[in-house]
């Protein structure tokens, strides 16, 4: 019997190592297992009634990671929306860790739909650039991190945000005051071997990373701006972020009612994957597993077509006849993160899984969708001036964040 629980323990060993999901790893031996993960991290499905609610209460159509389930699980979004119903504001919480100078598509998923959750709802958002978070962990100076800490800034304006409704804002340069009275306060309520345990650190690691949690768990806490938020302590927060993210503020929804605080809602996106497959998410790392905002239409081309994953069969005979396997394809997942027009993804779906479409199709129209988008966003990027840095970062109220 003993023998029959060991070999019990060592599958469910094996099980959960066949995917490392946490703030600094996405891998995978094979598909990422979502509904797996959801049911490790706690949190809930978003099921089609919350995009038909958003609907509702937004009087706009919903955006396409919300109709297409990129945004797939969450954590009490529906308190946020009840509140919403009933006149209650909140606000919108989301970051970058600046590590690479520009931006992959991957890096601005939570944007454009932060974005759109900004402009929907009116509410104000804080942006939150953890430069100090990526001199600890990548091999960084302080000033590189600060300087890309800005030129990420860049691409993240450019995006679209509204200077009036938004604080983005550097630890490196914010950190101090009410928000590290908040750090401190988190911090004294979470032991170490609590914080080995949600994120997995060892002896090795140094005391820099374990002291940083703190840091990320406290804008979902209003009185962490005074300067916006003055007198507003029991104002909800909402955080838009890839699951990855998610084992920061299970630690922080613990801490918060300790401290007096409502624990921050949370709505959770897939990876954006990368270019060879869905084993793990792209990464600024490999240039190759990434398109990026800088890419040129030519690189874009070479990219998609060399090594993009495709689910298509090894030959024209077997495609026509099996046709595509669209659980791997990577530039039918593409499509479906980018493609607007639903009728159109539909019919793509319908022609290449039967096989009348081939790759090649395929990929050509995805160099088209993702051309015309970065195109969008370098120029968009190129009319971000420093001054317009400067402004959203201004340590200022912002007189009209709910109108």
């Amino acid at each position: 019997m003993e023998n029959n629980n060991n070999k019990e323990n060592e599958t469910k060993q094996d099980e959960e190592q066949t995917q490392v999901i946490n703030p600094w790893q996405v891998s995978s031996k094979g598909k990422i297992d979502y509904d797996k993960l959801i049911d490790q991290f706690g949190c809930q499905r978003l099921d089609q009634s919350f995009v038909d609610r958003v609907h509702r209460l937004t009087n706009r159509s919903p955006h396409i990671f919300l109709r297409r389930n990129v945004f797939f699980a969450h954590r009490d979004f529906n308190e946020i929306l009840d509140g919403y119903e009933r006149g209650e504001k909140f606000y919108l919480y989301t970051g970058r860790g600046p590590s690479s100078e520009a931006l992959h598509l991957g890096h601005l998923v939570p944007f454009m739909f932060t974005k759109y959750l900004q402009d929907a709802f009116k509410v104000p958002l804080v942006i939150q650039l953890t430069d100090d978070e990526k001199c600890m962990w990548k091999s960084l100076t302080v000033e590189e991190s600060k300087r890309l800490a800005r030129e990420n800034a860049k691409d993240i304006i450019a995006c679209g945000f509204d200077v009036s409704r938004t604080f983005i804002f550097s630890d490196f340069d914010y950190v101090g005051g009410a928000f590290y009275e908040n750090m401190v306060k988190v911090a004294k309520c979470v032991t170490y071997n609590k914080v080995v345990g949600i994120f997995g650190f060892t002896g090795e690691d140094h005391i820099g990373k374990i002291s940083f949690p703190p840091v990320q768990a406290v804008p979902s806490f209003p009185s962490s701006f005074p300067h916006l938020f003055s007198g507003k302590d029991k104002l909800r927060c909402l955080i838009p972020c890839a699951i990855d993210q998610d084992p920061y503020f299970r630690m922080t929804r613990d801490v918060a009612p300790r401290l007096g605080y409502n624990k921050p809602a949370l709505i959770e996106s897939l990876f954006f994957p990368a270019l060879q497959g869905e084993t793990g998410k792209m990464s600024a790392s490999d240039a190759n597993s990434a398109i990026y905002v800088t890419d040129t239409q030519k690189a874009i081309k070479e990219k998609v077509n060399k090594y993009a994953f495709s689910g298509g069969q090894d030959s024209i005979e077997n495609h026509r006849k099996y046709g595509a396997n669209l659980e791997v394809d990577i530039p039918f997942k593409y499509l479906s993160f980018f493609l607007e027009d639903d009728e159109e993804l539909e019919h793509i779906r319908k022609e290449y899984g039967s096989g009348r479409m081939l790759t090649g199709e395929v990929k050509k129209r995805l160099i088209d969708v993702l051309t015309e988008m970065v195109e969008r966003h370098r120029a968009a990027r190129a009319a971000v001036t420093d001054e317009m840095v400067d402004a959203f970062m201004a340590v200022r109220p912002l007189p009209n964040m709910f109108a």
